[in-house]
């Protein structure tokens, strides 16, 4: 089986190409059962993959169809099948681990529509379309606002420690000096089947972060449906981290 799916999609040396991950369902929407494949270039003594690609192998046909990614190396890259448009037929979710300090991810949806494969959810995309702003306020709270949705959330920063406290406010809770925290880029992305119909929604994550990456302070969270022509907003939130 490596044998063949080599032979079928290696543009470069059979020895460079790994799958390091594969699913089995029916993307191309003909009823039959496709094959989809992540292959890649592993760096050696690393869990690093380069040169990234997804290639469908088409059921009835067992032609392949090799899409570059756009961001083709990270970690653990992975592979999910489901129906995120409401077509009954399975669409292709990729994720991919950055490997950086604020854990964010990419993330594509490709779709066969029109009997072609499109990208139909793209991280970048997302990144750039939802801005945040993130301010330190007086008497221990921090300030949320979600500029695409045109919503406000205050953040209570009282549970954490009175060291980190006491290097931002005085003691009557005045700010000792104006910060700005940040929104991460996409840190998460889980499909989920809310409505339990058999279609998938997207539940997006990002960190939401104070002064450092690793000061979080809470996730920015956005449920993604798709109404036939990208993803929008079902609804969004803010989750909070709970003190030990």
């Amino acid at each position: 089986m490596r044998k063949e799916i080599k032979a079928g999609i290696r543009q470069r040396q059979p020895s460079n190409v790994s799958v390091v991950d594969r699913k089995r369902g029916d993307v191309t929407g003909d009823g039959i059962v496709d094959n989809v494949y992540l292959t890649a270039d592993k760096t050696e003594d690393s869990p690093f993959w380069k040169n990234i690609t997804l290639v469908v192998q088409d059921g009835r046909t067992n032609e392949y169809e090799r899409i570059p990614l756009k961001e083709n190396a990270g970690y653990h890259p992975t592979i999910f099948l489901g129906d995120f448009t409401g077509d009954k037929v399975d669409d292709i979710l990729i994720i991919i681990d950055t490997g950086g300090s604020g854990g964010t991810i990419y993330a594509y949806v490709f779709s066969f529509i029109n009997g072609k494969i499109s990208l139909i959810f793209d991280f970048d995309a997302f990144n750039e379309k939802y801005k945040y702003e993130v301010n330190y306020k007086n008497h221990f709270k921090a300030e949320v606002i979600s500029f695409n949705l045109k919503k406000k959330y205050i953040l209570d920063l009282q549970l954490k420690s009175k060291e980190y406290l006491a290097e931002i406010y005085y003691p009557n809770g005045t700010l000792k000096e104006p910060i700005k925290g940040w929104v991460s880029p996409l840190s998460g992305l889980y499909p989920i089947d809310f409505a339990r119909d058999g279609t998938y929604e997207l539940d997006a994550f990002q960190n939401i972060a104070g002064r450092y990456n690793a000061d979080g302070l809470g996730w920015m969270k956005n449920v993604l449906k798709w109404n036939g022509r990208e993803f929008v907003p079902e609804r969004q939130t803010v989750s909070i981290f709970g003190a030990g």
